[in-house]
């Protein structure tokens, strides 16, 4: 439904039910929307709208002697037609900077993951920067026992990452290789480095070359046959059980927010749509999160995002000011990242 398809006074009713119904928590009477909105209109006609609403699904009555609450689909339209976000100002804006800037990156993004919590007093959730995005600047082998080797890989925001793998490589061929890899794959993304390693897995002019076959081994243990290793920052889980709702599902929501694969997957529909998106309920596709909503942005360039932050809490939230708080948080760790170097840039 879209809010042509919906009157004025209509429009003005729902609001005010939605907005009540957030503030206080309770069932909305008609009584309560004429003393405390300007509407000019009797308790009768507002129940008679409230009843029209109910009809349409965009309201409902849990009993028959009290008020109305908002369904999930009351919401989303509330959220989608009639809610006015206010932009935060550009002194709470430059606060937010203070707050968040750091030394790394992934300074930056702990410290931001802390200010969503205790700014919007729920969970907060922010995928790290997806490593397949970061540029090589450099990778060596260190020798170990029974033919194991240490990766060191540095990325161009000074990361360090070692990745320990299995090959039988003689360590007098290891300052060629490193030479080669190096002379091959610097400046280009992970993701980059990988299609690159197994392009030239494939030529057939490096399938007789024993050095340059040993250098693309190693490097498809490195790049291709690995795990992902993006990771995520919780903070605030203690709010969650600060709602009503969510003592009933209390142990599923902290066991969720400890399943680092499942937030990812939850987020990465964030990092590959367009601006800040709002999941509510059951569109999460989370049991546990069936009566929490998720504000969500991706963050790092706009045509290619690195990450994601979000914050979870329950269905009745401020939205205005979360989602305010949400998207100027990811546009800030945005800057700064790209100011370390390590936004993508």
């Amino acid at each position: 439904m879209s809010v042509s398809e919906l009157s004025r006074r209509a429009q003005r009713i729902l609001h005010a039910v939605v907005t009540e119904y957030l503030n206080v928590g309770d069932p909305v009477g008609s009584r309560t929307v004429t003393r405390r909105h300007d509407l000019k209109l009797s308790p009768a006609t507002v129940r008679n709208v409230m009843a029209d609403l109910e009809e349409l699904g965009l309201l409902e009555q849990r009993h028959s002697s009290a008020g109305r609450v908002p369904t999930a689909s009351g919401l989303r339209f509330f959220i989608n037609e009639l809610l006015k976000v206010r932009g935060l100002s550009a002194r709470e804006k430059d606060e937010i900077r203070e707050r968040v800037a750091a030394r790394t990156p992934d300074e930056v993004v702990q410290r931001a993951s802390r200010l969503l919590s205790d700014l919007t007093q729920h969970a907060a959730v922010i995928i790290t920067p997806d490593p397949d995005h970061q540029r090589l600047s450099h990778i060596e082998f260190v020798p170990l026992r029974d033919g194991k080797l240490i990766a060191v890989l540095v990325t161009a925001d000074g990361s360090i990452e070692n990745r320990l793998i299995v090959d039988d490589v003689e360590p007098r061929r290891l300052e060629s290789i490193h030479n080669y890899l190096n002379q091959l794959l610097k400046g280009m993304t992970l993701d980059e480095v990988r299609e690159r390693v197994l392009r030239e897995l494939g030529e057939d002019k490096n399938r007789y070359d024993e050095a340059i076959g040993a250098a693309l081994r190693l490097g498809h243990a490195v790049f291709v046959a690995r795990g992902r290793s993006a990771d995520v920052v919780v903070s605030g889980q203690a709010n969650l059980l600060d709602d009503q709702l969510a003592h009933d599902h209390a142990r599923e929501l902290l066991r969720t927010l400890e399943d680092k694969e499942t937030l990812i997957r939850l987020l990465d529909r964030t990092r590959h749509a367009e601006g800040l998106q709002v999941f509510l309920g059951a569109e999460t596709a989370l049991r546990a999160l069936s009566g929490s909503s998720v504000i969500a942005m991706p963050y790092g360039p706009e045509d290619q995002p690195i990450g994601a932050l979000a914050v979870i809490g329950p269905m009745r939230m401020n939205y205005a000011k979360v989602m305010s708080v949400v998207d100027v948080t990811a546009d800030t760790v945005s800057q700064l990242l790209a100011e370390l170097g390590g936004g993508g840039a």
